[in-house]
């Protein structure tokens, strides 16, 4: 849960978060997306990518949910924004490591909200360009 009265500049903690080729068969079977780039080695490839990656909602669900634990809950989440700048290349022999970092951008004038922007990398890459999520503050 965050402090009950965040400021700007105040830092989430940090979350590493692994991504498996499990989890990416489990979401492809959860949300309907069975393109092969997110499966398959050879597809990937095919398309000049090094391998398997995650699905970008599945990448941002996984930020986005860091967030939401320090807001308190799902339902603090109001909004999003993301913009993706490098896939997560997801290993058949190891997780990928998805790091979150965040901080408090912003807090509205009547600090029922704030702004956290995220820093989101994988394998020293910049998952996101911009990634902002708006949430809900206090009762």
């Amino acid at each position: 849960m965050t402090t009950t009265s965040p400021a700007a500049g105040d830092a989430l903690p940090p979350r590493t978060l692994p991504v498996r080729r499990e989890d990416l068969r489990r979401y492809a079977e959860a949300s309907g997306d069975h393109n092969p780039i997110h499966l398959d080695d050879a597809a990937a490839q095919a398309l000049g990518l090094p391998g398997v990656v995650a699905h970008g909602m599945l990448t941002s669900a996984l930020a986005i949910g860091v967030v939401a634990e320090w807001a308190g809950g799902a339902d603090r989440v109001l909004a999003t924004s993301f913009r993706f700048a490098a896939p997560v290349v997801v290993p058949a022999d190891a997780p990928a490591l998805l790091e979150v970092a965040g901080t408090v951008k912003k807090v509205s004038e009547d600090g029922s909200s704030a702004d956290v922007a995220l820093v989101v990398t994988s394998g020293g890459a910049k998952v996101f360009g911009k990634a902002i999520v708006t949430v809900a503050l206090g009762d």
